[in-house]
């Protein structure tokens, strides 16, 4: 009964049931997807954003984007993306932005000359407005949010709420994977991204979520796990979000996912006292007999087959040609077209078309940083250094803020192996522009 009578266990039990009744109800992943909008507005107008809650619902929307798409539920493809703009321009409304988030006005200004000339340079018969839309969602999504967020003040309780939020519907994702491959030795035949192992979606960005979804527990349970029994709760999520994110067999989002983890350790080990340290060494002690034991059982359960993905080996041991699954030949022929194009670039989603010309295959870029030098050209350089520089320079004024440099690598990692193709990137971006206030220093006590 104890169970019942947590909150936060009540909470994950809720999306552990979300995850089982979508798998065994399909139709009901649309009224889902629609309440989470449905309610996150009224939360938000009620409340009148007197807390930042646009950050909570926005956060919980952005956690459910894999889960939506891979159970139809998304209300439309870039559902996420636009309903982080709605709920923070709804904030800014209610509670108004800073007058200094200069930067981020820049950004966004720098992206319209290639939205502007994407007009003149595509195909015609390419659906213009569609394909910009497509491009340009995940940078103007991140500016807006940029803007909210930039140097507004929260806790760090609200902060690892925000978190938590991200994180339950993840918890609804691991349900329903579950469920949808019982039995891994009959759809795992190489050691290639595997789609049966991602609910029938794309394993790079459900491997993205699930890596953003093993760091957030990760936190949750070095953090704010009060009681043995929400520590414990926190490492069995934490320990099925690795393995699941292993076996869809795409690499980048939980290398991402595990280097957040070694920078927040870093970050709260740096500013920990001595005394606390020793608790903190104890617990590196733990994540690493953790991972070894997740890792140790996800080879046995394929047979072997995850050990030669990560040595980028094929199902015979053969090392395999690309390091990159061949995205390193798209990021060469983008930073050709590049060259050829310095100052303004081709234009928005242009550069598709042009590398489509020259090898006949319209694939999009996994690649964020080179698209935008391809679409945008040096203007695209000026927009990427102040994303990269502005939370830089923010944390030598505000150092209380222990995520930001993790919230910065999400970011960077992410658009390097996923572009923007998901909401993530860009809202957990912005999370590196508040300024945090530490009100509970003992963070480390359980009870």
């Amino acid at each position: 009964m104890i169970l019942l009578r947590n909150k936060y266990i009540n909470l994950i039990i809720l999306h552990v049931l979300i995850g089982i009744i979508i798998f065994v109800f399909p139709f009901l992943a649309k009224i889902y997807g629609f309440l989470s909008l449905l309610i996150g507005l009224i939360i938000v107008v009620t409340t009148k954003n007197s807390n930042n809650q646009v950050l909570m619902v926005a956060a919980y929307i952005v956690g459910s984007e894999a889960f939506l798409r891979m159970t139809g539920g998304a209300i439309s493809y870039e559902f996420s993306k636009y309903a982080i703009i709605i709920f923070v321009v709804l904030g800014m409304y209610f509670s108004g932005f800073s007058k200094n988030a200069i930067p981020y006005w820049i950004y966004l200004l720098l992206l319209i000359p290639g939205v502007i000339l994407a007009t003149e340079t595509l195909n015609l018969t390419t659906d213009i407005r569609t394909t910009i839309a497509f491009n340009i969602s995940g940078p103007v999504s991140l500016g807006i949010a940029s803007i909210y967020t930039y140097q507004r003040n929260i806790s760090m309780d609200d902060f690892n709420n925000i978190f938590l939020c991200c994180g339950l519907p993840i918890i609804s994702t691991i349900a329903y994977l579950i469920l949808y491959t019982p039995d891994l030795k009959e759809v795992l035949i190489n050691t290639s991204s595997n789609f049966s192992t991602s609910g029938g979606f794309g394993p790079n960005q459900v491997a993205t979520i699930l890596g953003l979804g093993m760091f957030i527990f990760f936190s949750r349970f070095l953090l704010v796990s009060r009681s043995k029994l929400i520590f414990i709760t926190n490492v069995i999520v934490f320990l099925f979000i690795t393995y699941r994110g292993l076996i869809t067999f795409s690499r980048g989002g939980m290398i991402t996912g595990f280097i957040m983890i070694i920078i927040l350790l870093s970050m709260v080990y740096l500013n920990t006292k001595k005394r606390s340290k020793i608790k903190i060494n104890f617990l590196i002690l733990f994540l690493s007999l953790l991972l070894i034991s997740v890792w140790t059982f996800t080879s046995s359960s394929t047979d072997g087959l995850i050990n030669k993905r990560y040595a980028n080996q094929d199902v015979k041991g053969r090392e395999k040609e690309s390091q990159l699954s061949g995205r390193e030949e798209i990021l060469g022929q983008e930073l050709d077209i590049f060259l050829e194009n310095p100052f303004f670039g081709v234009g928005v989603a242009k550069s598709v078309e042009k590398r489509s010309e020259i090898t006949g295959l319209i694939v999009l870029s996994h690649n964020e940083i080179s698209r935008t030098l391809a679409d945008h050209g040096f203007l695209g350089i000026l927009a990427l250094l102040i994303l990269f520089l502005t939370p830089i320079f923010l944390f030598l004024g505000n150092n209380q803020n222990m995520f930001v440099f993790c919230c910065i690598t999400f970011w960077l990692l992410t658009i390097n192996h996923a572009a923007m193709r998901i909401a993530a990137p860009a809202f957990i971006y912005s999370l590196s522009l508040l300024k945090v206030q530490i009100v509970e220093k003992n963070s480390l006590h359980r009870e």
